[in-house]
């Protein structure tokens, strides 16, 4: 059949100002219609390229490339049109590479990409140039009356573009489309040049106008009734069969002809899955391979003097089994041509260690390779814990290697700076990512373009459930409130119906967090590039899989928060070591066997240590009891939900206390020659490279052969395993092993391949999870500063860390000016002192001020002497205020309670300011050596014994000031307030409780609260109670929940009636909640009376209690008045309607009134 009609303008999601075609539903619609061929030309972009050309290719359908362009005229008002540009060879994909990075690095306008005219010329070659319609610059003349205007315009640009330039015309249904056809088809025939027809494609059928409105809205972030928004589109757009576009152009078939010899004459060969490695600066005298040889041996030398005694009898023999593996790696990485990507890797880290930036010991199969190893990339000894070089390289299965490398969070970017500069700024760049519309978000934006209530879209959304990889078809099977919501309302159902039309669709891009790519000459010849308006920020234009597609070889460059954290703790020690002539701990060198860091573990005392801190992993490590740094390993490993679901867990934790028989493998399926490779792990298949050494010594592969049925197994490919089960019983019993057990070890190991996990991985994550733990064996303070320094921002994960300390009985000290710094740091006597940077309200910039106020002058004496001495314009009265409240000038207050010190200092905080900005003024006229050198120095009369008659802070004030500048009381528990009281209404205390069958009652603040449902949708909760004795875990089951949730929060002092038993899991006590009740409706339920004690008669005494009394009428708690006179006394029982609601309030302000210990509580 031949062939009539090509779409030559389409935009795909990748456009992301506007299109909603999916590359795989395009290559089989084309298919099904049978176009030859198919452009993709999204908006001055190549972000789907890649994609496309592989998608179109697989359906046999010729990809064709190109891109809308915005141009912009210099020589008249500037005004842009629109230009369409296809690439017909390989140069041509060059030049048009080129335009699209220069329209982004040069001609961003209000962040939108244009081409200048004047850059034409030079990249015109092998590119086909459409005209823009009658919105290119030739149309826009026409559609204006300008004819003479337009025929210049052609005239340019036929001579750009010669014979490669044609008149673009279109028939969708748009304004001033009829007129423009009969204008350009004169000037076509008048100029001797073709016409071409395109639809403009958006969408692949007509019923996708509405949704594709929507996506072009979420974009814009205009309203779908905005009556200003420009309606640019129709439902005409979309991917017309070649008979349609035949009957729209029957009166110019030229222009539809000419679609396919445009078609033809696009021939670019893409040369995909190649590499191109940048060139590592050698000596002159060797080649790469020699220097890259020596590097290596030099390198594993000097690890083995690190490794073992050289003067050993057994030293030769040990260093032959490296250098046997070091000769066998590097002849594979030679042979695979590889050496510059070690040499590149191994200098950026160099450069990193040599600059102080911490680098981890590992990650992902690198940590397999000797040579890595010697090199200093990875430090993690290969031999000693059984890792693969072949799991990471394999000869048989030719693919780049692929170090990812972990940098401390806070050094990463200068290493990525760093090989900008070494390699040229040209050849190094990130990658970019695309950012999709995900099922909450997608519901949310549909609501707002649509201009639904923003409280429909809100409750929508948060029926979702928040789990990696939903979907909103996925929501409505699982959540049945969510299904009903949506047969009920009509509003939401029009939400859904659009959302499930956009989700997934690619919306915006952004910037990989740590992949980098190096080019051999720049980035520009593999790749177009993306920035911002400023031409920082720059990206490749393919994500990390395009990239290496394209030939860049990739680096990831990742940012570990835990090398921050060791790092910082290991300044803070080595600077007290320092003081104390101590050598200066390096963390590399610590014990791998330290009894009291794994008695840690084994108490399951894990908060902050890295992997092994999640309320799950902190279960298995109870059950485990790791002793060996190889548990650790295996629990990294082990705590995944397939190994978890598998039973496997169980069985290694059973073999491992001495439950279960260990067996190699299996009890009944073992054999002597699998011991060596599965003992670390008391016989279970519990990693990949267990898979491939059993492969080797009972099937007779090579760990290449092995490391290709892994992932055979892993793909769970049937056709592919029946091959490989003959090749593995063949070599087997070639060897001798009986063919029943042969394939029943086969079963066995297709069985845990599933599960099984990268081994080297996990030894290189078990090193930095052993590292943080011994760091919170050995120095808990220094840690757990560094700890809460990396998250000080997120309150949440503060307050979790401080409770750590608590429990791990550090002294907390709170901020304090006059010693504190920005992060969280220690004393010398092992105290933690808060971290100023964690006052809410006070930024980096007062902070420094504070500091240097500090260095310059001493220790700040008092308020007053501070805001003489702090700048005010950094440090102002809300920070002020926020420091007061935290506790962070306690240090300088008056003699006195801490609720009297911050009462005072806020009282005098206005005068302080006030004087301190007079001192200023004077300054600044002169007048400062008539006075001293400050206000204070001058005035000695100023200071706090003018406040000393202020109002306490009660406890309750100071607390909750504290929760507002710090999110947590440091100081004291709100339960102090009620010690008194509940030591009268409850004799039990969290930490005198036992457990057993009858209930008691205990009271506390909720510090935890996990709110779940079950398997019928009913919320129920875990709450952890803290009533400074102690803590406990409460469960409220989902009928209690539901009665009490109305006061069951966050902070919440509770009082709850259960029954007492034994926590497996933390060691400690739980309690089932019978029934649960706020403070005020417990002392309610208790209370006999108020007893208020009025001395020396008052005689205002009656004006006063009516007034405090008169908001809190009508409760159920009788007053009794204690009535004194000098000559009598009495107790006077008031009557019914005196009786109150005993609320906090109401008690705070009696005693304000009358005195603390002239209110009494008395109960039944």
């Amino acid at each position: 059949m031949t062939a009539t009609f090509v779409h030559l303008r389409l935009h795909s999601e990748y456009s992301l100002v506007d299109g909603l075609v999916r590359l795989k539903p395009l290559a089989a619609k084309v298919a099904e219609m049978g176009m030859p061929a198919v452009a993709l030309t999204d908006f001055n972009n190549f972000f789907g390229l890649v994609k496309f050309y592989k998608t179109m290719q697989s359906k046999g359908v010729k990809p064709i490339l190109g891109a809308d362009v915005l141009m912009v005229d210099e020589s008249g008002e500037g005004g842009t049109s629109q230009l369409v540009l296809l690439v017909s060879n390989n140069i041509g994909y060059q030049n048009l590479t080129n335009l699209i990075s220069k329209a982004y690095q040069q001609g961003q306008r209000q962040g939108v990409p244009t081409i200048k005219y004047s850059w034409l010329p030079e990249f015109s070659e092998g590119l086909i140039a459409l005209s823009g319609g009658r919105l290119g610059n030739v149309g826009v003349s026409l559609i204006s009356g300008r004819k003479a205007e337009a025929e210049e315009s052609l005239k340019d640009l036929m001579a750009v573009f010669p014979d490669r330039f044609y008149l673009e015309v279109q028939r969708t249904g748009r304004a001033d489309e009829e007129s423009y056809i009969h204008s350009v088809v004169e000037l076509a025939v008048g100029s001797n040049c073709p016409v071409v027809a395109t639809n403009d494609v958006r969408f692949l059928k007509a019923d996708e106008f509405e949704a594709h409105e929507a996506r072009v809205c979420i974009y814009e972030g205009r309203a779908l009734d905005d009556p200003r928004r420009e309606r640019r589109y129709s439902q005409d757009q979309y991917l017309r069969s070649p008979d349609e576009m035949a009957e729209l152009f029957s009166d110019i078939p030229e222009a539809l002809q000419n679609t396919v010899e445009i078609a033809k004459r696009c021939s670019l060969d893409l040369r995909l899955g190649e590499y191109f490695l940048p060139d590592y600066p050698i000596p002159e005298d060797m080649t790469i391979n020699q220097f890259f040889v020596k590097t290596s041996e030099a390198g594993l030398a000097e690890r083995l003097a690190d490794l073992f005694d050289v003067k050993a009898d057994d030293f030769q023999e040990k260093q032959q089994i490296y250098a046997k593996r070091l000769k066998f790696e590097l002849d594979i990485i030679i042979e695979m041509g590889f050496p510059g990507y070690f040499l590149i890797v191994m200098d950026f880290i160099r450069w990193a260690r040599s600059n102080e930036i911490p680098v981890g010991p590992g990650r992902g199969s690198g940590a397999g390779s000797l040579v890595a190893y010697a090199l200093k990339i990875t430090d993690l000894d290969p031999i000693e814990y059984d890792l693969l070089f072949e799991r990471f390289l394999n000869p048989e299965r030719v693919s780049m290697p692929d170090f990812d490398i972990d940098f401390c969070m806070e050094g990463r970017d200068r290493v990525i700076a760093y090989v900008a500069e070494r390699y040229g700024r040209d050849a190094v760049s990130q990658i970019v990512t695309f950012g999709t519309m995900a099922a909450k978000a997608v519901v949310r934006d549909v609501a707002r373009v649509q201009g639904k209530s923003y409280g429909l879209a809100d409750k929508l959304s948060k029926l979702i459930p928040f789990e990696v990889g939903m979907t909103l078809e996925k929501a409505v099977d699982q959540e049945e409130e969510l299904s009903e919501f949506l047969q009920n309302d009509d509003e939401a159902a029009e939400i859904w119906s659009m959302a499930l039309q956009l989700e997934g669709v690619a919306r915006n891009c952004g910037k990989h967090a740590g992949g980098v790519v190096i080019a051999p000459t720049q980035i520009t010849d593999f790749s177009p590039i993306y920035c911002d308006e400023t031409g920082a920020g720059v990206v490749t234009q393919f994500d990390k899989n395009d990239v290496e597609e394209a030939g860049l070889v990739k680096f990831d460059f990742l940012g570990l928060r835990t090398l921050t954290i060791i790092d910082w703790a290991l300044r803070m020690i080595n600077s007290s070591r320092e003081e104390g002539a101590e050598e200066p701990l390096v963390i590399e060198k610590i014990p791998l066997d330290d009894a009291d860091t794994f008695a840690l573990m084994q108490r399951a005392e894990t908060t902050a240590v890295f992997q092994l801190e999640s309320r799950g992993m902190r279960e298995l490590i109870r059950k485990l009891g790791p002793d060996r740094f190889e548990d650790i390993v295996a629990l990294v490993a082990l705590f995944r939900p397939g190994p978890l679901q598998s039973g496997m867990v169980d069985d290694f934790i059973n073999r491992k206390k001495g439950r279960a028989e260990v067996s190699y493998p299996h009890p009944q399926y073992q054999h002597d020659c699998l011991k060596q490779a599965l003992e670390p792990t008391y016989g279970i298949i519990l990693y990949q490279e267990q898979v491939m050494q059993i492969a080797q010594v009972m099937g007779g592969y090579t760990l290449g052969g092995a490391d290709l049925l892994r992932r055979a197994m892993g793909k769970k490919n049937a056709d592919e395993m029946a091959k490989q089960r003959d090749l593995f019983m063949q070599g087997a019993i070639e060897k001798g092993f009986a063919e029943n057990l042969a394939s029943n070890i086969f079963d066995l190991m297709e069985k845990f391949a599933g599960y099984g996990f990268n081994k080297s991985h996990s030894a290189a994550y078990a090193l930095i999870a052993y590292q943080t733990a011994w760091l919170k064996t050995h120095y808990p303070s220094e840690f757990m500063a560094a700890t809460i320094s990396s998250d000080m921002d997120k309150t949440e994960k503060v307050v979790t860390f401080i409770d750590e300390c608590r429990a791990m009985d550090l002294n907390l000290l709170p901020p304090d000016v006059n010693r504190g710094k920005f992060h969280f740091s220690v004393d010398g006597m092992g105290g933690v002192i808060y971290g100023l940077g964690a006052i809410k309200g006070l930024g980096e910039g007062p902070i420094e001020a504070i500091i240097e106020a500090r260095d310059t002058g001493g220790p700040f004496k008092d308020i007053f002497d501070f805001c003489a001495r702090v700048d005010g314009r950094k440090v102002n009265k809300r920070s002020l205020d926020a420091m007061i409240k935290s506790g962070a000038l306690d240090g300088i207050g008056p003699e006195g309670e801490i609720g009297y010190r911050r009462a005072v200092m806020l009282a005098c905080m206005d005068e302080a300011v006030q004087l301190a900005e007079q001192h200023v003024r004077n300054k600044n006229s002169g007048m400062g050596d008539l006075f001293g050198e400050s206000i204070v120095d001058s005035a000695s009369e100023i200071n706090y014994k003018a406040y000393s008659a202020v109002r306490v802070l009660s406890i309750r004030a100071r607390l909750t000031s504290e929760k507002e500048t710090l999110g947590l009381y440091l100081t004291g528990h709100p339960i102090d307030e009620y010690a008194s009281e509940l030591k009268e209404m409850l004799p039990n205390r969290i930490v005198d409780l036992r457990p057993g069958k009858d209930s008691t009652t205990v009271s506390g603040m909720v510090v935890g609260m996990r709110i779940m449902k079950n398997k019928r949708g009913e919320s129920f909760a875990f709450l952890t109670l803290d009533d400074k004795s102690g803590r406990i875990e409460l469960s409220v089951w989902a009928d209690k929940y539901n009665a009490y949730r109305d006061i069951i929060a966050k902070d919440a002092l509770l009082v709850v009636k259960g029954v007492v038993s034994e926590d497996d899991f933390t060691g400690g006590l739980k309690m089932v909640a019978d029934s649960i009740q706020s403070i005020y409706q417990a002392r309610c339920s208790k209370l006999q009376c108020l007893e208020l004690r009025i001395p020396d008669g008052g005689d205002d005494w009656v004006e006063k209690f009516h007034s405090a009394v008169s908001g809190y009428k009508d409760g159920n708690c009788a007053v009794e008045v204690d009535y004194s006179l000098s000559h009598a006394k009495g107790l006077l029982k008031l009557g019914d309607q005196w009786k109150i609601q005993p609320r906090d309030e109401l008690i705070s302000h009696l005693r304000e009134e009358f005195g603390k210990n002239s209110v009494t509580l008395r109960y039944h």
